[in-house]
């Protein structure tokens, strides 16, 4: 077990020529490696710099890096253009499309007992440890999982063996770790590096996949005095240390902690990044244990057309809609259709306010109807884009006509909470 880089603080500010220097050099620690498989994020993590880390792969292995699959997990596949923006000028026949529901390969399965322990016995499955089937019959002799390290409301704290068994993994994987999360309690585990989720993946980690060559590099973004998003720390190793001393620096980085509760918070979706509830909705979740009782979310979502990626979760969502958890769990125990997709109930979970305070969607392309029939108020987004302008807000504590109003640009790149809520 080894880590080839560690380099990262919350002043520390990596210029594109330190990343590459940095990635050469721990490539090299690695040896020669002649069959390489790159699983960076897609689309909706662009912010982590994995594109520019797979870039750099590719500049380093040459015709060894034979594949890039991106850990989609239940997201759809990148579009040309997209893979272009993140990835450069890296030749699009290396690109393959993970398929979530199909192509898969099972390494194992953590027991029932042990997940019954990490729920605090409310669940009483076994959780399948799948991957993509390219990571076990592929021939690699690397496989480099790239990402962020930043608060999650699944896990944690993103990435690490989530990229591979969720972001290559299977549909029951994916569905049993989100509503383990969710029956676990998202505000009980955000910023937590150590939680119920993770355990099970270290448990397959542990049990399963020392077999396969997995190399992470790992990344920590952050906001300078200047507002631009740099690379504040580079992480690279096999094994868990590099994670927990990204997660460590990412807390320091991403975790906004605030005196006091908020009244009214207004959160920005870039449409380039947002396109439906199912990733927006990290609105909710990154701010929520901010938020006084009876206060108000106001979601900016320009881009968003949709609920669910995926048609089937988009269904059920229009369906169920955003409820409290005793009546989403009431729901799986009693309706097939969401107890076989328990990911879409976790996300009905995790996008509830739990009744404790409003949310306001104001989408671009979604009619009043459609966003009040999955219990989140509507507003027209011209109207409100006109009173909370996006161009004139800064992040944190804004004056807008003598209402205090907290602004966040991207939700996806930090977690804010008041000192009441996170013990």
């Amino acid at each position: 077990m080894s880590l080839y880089c560690a380099i990262g603080s919350e002043t520390t500010e990596l210029s594109a020529a330190d990343l590459k220097q940095a990635l050469f050099q721990a490539f090299a620690a690695l040896g020669d490696r002649r069959g390489v498989l790159a699983l960076p994020p897609d689309f909706t993590r662009f912010h982590s710099r994995a594109g520019d880390v797979t870039r750099i792969a590719w500049e380093c292995y040459g015709e060894r890096l034979k594949c890039v699959m991106p850990a989609l997990g239940t997201h759809v596949p990148m579009t040309a253009g997209e893979i272009s923006t993140m990835f450069g000028d890296m030749p699009g026949g290396l690109f393959r499309v993970h398929d979530w529901r199909s192509d898969l390969a099972t390494l194992g399965e953590v027991p029932a007992q042990f997940v019954s322990e990490q729920s605090e016995g409310k669940l009483d499955y076994t959780w399948p440890a799948q991957v993509n089937r390219i990571l076990v019959d592929g021939g690699f002799d690397l496989i480099l999982s790239i990402g962020q390290v930043v608060p999650h409301e699944v896990i944690g704290m993103a990435n690490y063996n989530k990229n591979i068994f969720v972001g290559t993994g299977g549909s029951m994987g994916i569905n049993r770790s989100h509503f383990l999360g969710a029956v676990y309690g998202m505000e009980r585990i955000m910023g937590r590096a150590d939680n119920p989720v993770r355990r099970v993946m270290n448990y397959a980690s542990d049990h399963f996949a020392t077999g396969l060559p997995i190399v992470y590099a790992l990344t920590v973004i952050g906001k300078n005095a200047a507002g631009k998003q740099v690379i504040r720390g580079l992480y690279v190793g096999d094994d868990v240390e590099c994670f927990l001393k990204a997660s460590e620096l990412s807390l320091k980085v991403n975790f906004v902690m605030l005196e006091q509760p908020l009244k009214k918070a207004v959160v920005f979706l870039d449409p380039s990044e947002f396109k439906s509830t199912w990733l927006g909705n990290k609105s909710v979740y990154r701010t929520r244990m901010a938020l006084a009782d009876g206060a108000e979310l106001v979601v900016l979502a320009p881009g968003v057309k949709e609920f669910g990626e995926d048609p089937t979760i988009d269904k059920l969502i229009r369906k169920y809609g955003y409820l409290t958890t005793p009546r989403i769990l009431k729901a799986v125990s009693e309706n097939a259709d969401l107890g076989a997709n328990l990911s879409a109930a976790a996300h009905l979970i995790h996008g509830s306010s739990e009744e404790r305070f409003s949310i306001t969607y104001c989408p671009g392309h979604l009619t009043r109807e459609e966003v009040e029939g999955v219990n989140f108020r509507y507003a027209s987004l011209d109207e409100m884009s006109v009173r909370y302008d996006p161009a004139k807000l800064a992040d944190g504590y804004n004056d807008v006509d003598g209402e205090e109003v907290f602004y966040i640009s991207n939700p996806a790149l930090g977690l804010w909470a008041y000192k009441g809520r996170f013990e």
